[in-house]
């Protein structure tokens, strides 16, 4: 879908999946809290008019022009790709369970086994302290890894989220995209 859904087709949304946009060997495999239902209604993530991820990957570096949701299989061209520690479409994060956070950890540290991404960049520390049970985390680079894969946690780039205005959320990303680029 390429046009605004309507508010039915938004409502209706509740519960639906979005695919990942994965493959093996990516340098960051983002990883949102859980598609929101103006994401699952057009099928494409971070779709919602105000959530700030497209415009944080193309201020700090990542993409060197601002994608729309619906180019997102470009990432992977870049060796980027996206996916979510729960899968189920909600209002908001706080709709999902405690239970779906840990089920949805370990699901999460299975794909992270098998396509091997250089970092995993988890958007939005509460979703990292539940499904990891990482309560004193802090944002950046985690001191454990999943197998090679180096965690780094963001905060949500949600419009819903007011901790961080889009200078710090851009600096923030800015500081991951640094550490990939410097070690060429």
């Amino acid at each position: 879908m390429n046009k605004r859904p309507t508010r039915l087709e938004i409502l209706e949304a509740a519960g639906k999946t979005v695919p990942d946009i994965i493959d093996f060997n990516l340098k960051v495999l983002f990883c949102g809290i859980n598609p929101g239902l103006y994401t699952a209604a057009v099928g494409h993530h971070f779709a919602r008019p105000g959530n700030r991820f497209w415009p944080a990957l193309f201020s700090s570096g990542f993409t060197d022009r601002l994608l729309s949701p619906f180019e997102e299989r470009e990432l992977l061209k870049m060796g980027f790709g996206i996916t979510n520690v729960a899968a189920r479409a909600t209002a908001r994060a706080e709709e999902l369970t405690k239970k779906e956070f840990i089920e949805g950890g370990k699901k999460l540290v299975d794909k992270i086994h098998l396509y091997t991404p250089e970092f995993l960049a988890i958007l939005g520390i509460g979703a990292y302290k539940t499904a990891f049970n990482r309560p004193k985390a802090a944002l950046g680079l985690q001191n454990e890894t999943i197998g090679k894969t180096k965690l780094w946690i963001l905060p949500s780039p949600s419009g819903l989220n007011a901790h961080y205005n889009n200078g710090q959320l851009t600096a923030l990303f800015n500081e991951l995209y640094r550490l990939i680029t410097d070690k060429k």
